[in-house]
């Protein structure tokens, strides 16, 4: 009997400390995180992206201050946490990036699908991450709430959705063999569940977020570019349906989730 006790007891003690163990882990790098947040780095792509909103640029020597992000010309605050929905201009779902390469080309002249195909960091697409950057950080605290109303909102959602739980490539991953549901992590990253909100400031409501392990500017249209790498797929082209119906599925899931975009991260 006094065996068993101290197994017992042995047992009790580690499985205890591994989840002291876990709990200490994930403390702590959110206490990275917080450190890294007094000074963010993405402060400076904000001010880049504010700069260009206000700027006359392109062929047309025009500024974006007339773009429609969708709750009226030039109006900023708010937008980004009703983003991706339904323009009747274009007659398509657009995400953010997207809708402001539609603005760059109707607005000031650019070719948009010149900007579509420059590598990420480079270029007018450089210009595009700032500027979401910005609008991002404009609607900092306000809580997502994507429009469902339209039908091709509705449908971009059910895409979305079946594009989330698609298994495929090298390694047979889907979005959901990560983000399908609670208790997973990688290394010692925890991963959010984003079939549902998970929570104020995590997964769809964190990007655009500053990269510290590589000291880039991540914006949602490149965070989707990367998992699909992980997952062994072939990249999407930039503001693709399938990119665009991902973010319709995972920032319907995140209503009411608050915004802390643009975060930190590893």
């Amino acid at each position: 009997m006094k065996r068993w006790t101290l197994a017992l007891g042995a047992a009790c003690l580690t499985i205890c400390g591994s989840a002291l163990a876990q709990k200490s882990t994930a403390d702590g790098i959110a206490e990275y995180r917080a450190m890294l947040a007094d000074g963010n780095p993405a402060e400076l792509f904000e001010a880049k992206g504010e700069d260009l909103w206000k700027q006359k640029r392109g062929p047309k020597n025009v500024s974006l201050e007339t773009c429609d992000l969708g709750k009226g010309p030039g109006v900023v605050k708010g937008a980004f946490v009703e983003l991706p929905r339904y323009f009747a201009d274009t007659g398509k779902v657009q995400d953010l990036e997207s809708r402001l390469v539609t603005c760059m080309e109707t607005l000031q002249g650019f070719n948009g699908a010149e900007i579509a195909k420059t590598p990420f960091g480079r270029g007018e697409m450089a210009n595009v991450t700032a500027l979401a950057t910005w609008i991002a950080a404009e609607s900092r605290g306000l809580k997502f709430n994507l429009p469902q109303s339209h039908a091709q909102e509705k449908v971009m959602y059910e895409v979305g959705k079946r594009i989330f739980y698609t298994r495929g490539g090298s390694h047979d991953f889907s979005c959901a063999s990560c983000h399908g549901e609670d208790g997973k992590r990688i290394r010692l990253q925890d991963l959010p569940n984003l079939t549902k909100n998970p929570g104020d400031g995590i997964g769809f409501a964190a990007w655009p977020a500053y990269r510290v392990s590589n000291g880039q500017m991540w914006s949602m249209q490149l965070r989707l570019n990367d998992c699909y790498r992980q997952q062994r797929f072939p990249a999407p082209l930039f503001g693709s349906e399938a990119t665009v119906a991902l973010g319709t599925y995972m920032g319907v899931n995140a209503k009411g989730a608050e915004n802390i975009a643009p975060a930190i991260k590893r």
